[in-house]
């Protein structure tokens, strides 16, 4: 049975990253250490495995970043907002700090990671329609380009719910992963069993030394 490979990767850091500020939905550009990052990751993409096809969230953070791998390794370049981080409303802008002091009962919801609860503010996203949105994008893209292998560029709280759907886990259970930017992550997806988990978090590609070329 034929299989689609995926790579699904986070951004490069953002100020915000930082400074633990929510970015949601917000337009947030990568930071000079992001910009170091993504260009590590594609030299370390270069000569593996072709990618047939790079999909990136249209946020700029996510995009920035696929597009210096795209640059890099020749393969074409395309935007789908459905991989966009969850929008969490009024929370967005705001530390965690802060977001305890102003709504602390929806703080403490959050932190307990309700499925059904959303931010406030109007446009937050549950834990369930959000998982509805991201799995059902991803698995129609592996759908479309089976015996493929394509990559992902998204963002922390996609890649959560991609973890948890390739490993059975609930949306309640206890995050144990990492979720690094620009961290490598492969899953493999097939029409029978889905989306299953092949390797998590490789970042040998950012641990040779410092970031020598965050000036570049």
């Amino acid at each position: 049975m034929q299989a689609t490979r995926i790579l699904a990767i986070r951004h490069g850091e953002t100020a915000w990253n930082v400074g633990g500020r929510i970015q949601g939905h917000l337009d947030i550009p990568l930071n000079d250490t992001g910009r170091a990052q993504a260009r590590r990751l594609a030299r370390a993409l270069v000569g593996r495995d072709a990618i047939d096809l790079i999909v990136s969230s249209d946020l700029a953070r996510a995009f920035e970043t696929a597009r210096t791998v795209a640059e890099a390794t020749g393969a074409p370049l395309v935007a789908d907002a459905a991989l966009r981080e969850r929008c969490f409303g009024d929370f967005q802008g705001q530390t965690f700090a802060e977001i305890a002091d102003t709504w602390p009962d929806d703080a403490e919801r959050w932190r307990r990671r309700e499925p059904a609860w959303s931010p406030p503010g109007g446009q937050g996203e549950s834990l369930l329609s959000f998982r509805e949105r991201v799995t059902q994008a991803v698995q129609a893209l592996a759908a479309e380009n089976t015996g493929k292998h394509i990559a992902l560029f998204t963002h922390g709280g996609v890649l959560d719910v991609l973890y948890r759907a390739a490993t059975g886990l609930g949306l309640q259970d206890a995050r144990t992963w990492q979720i690094g930017n620009t961290a490598v992550n492969r899953l493999l997806w097939t029409p029978d069993a889905g989306l299953s988990l092949v390797g998590w978090a490789d970042t040998t590609h950012l641990e040779d030394g410092t970031l020598d070329e965050i000036t570049a």
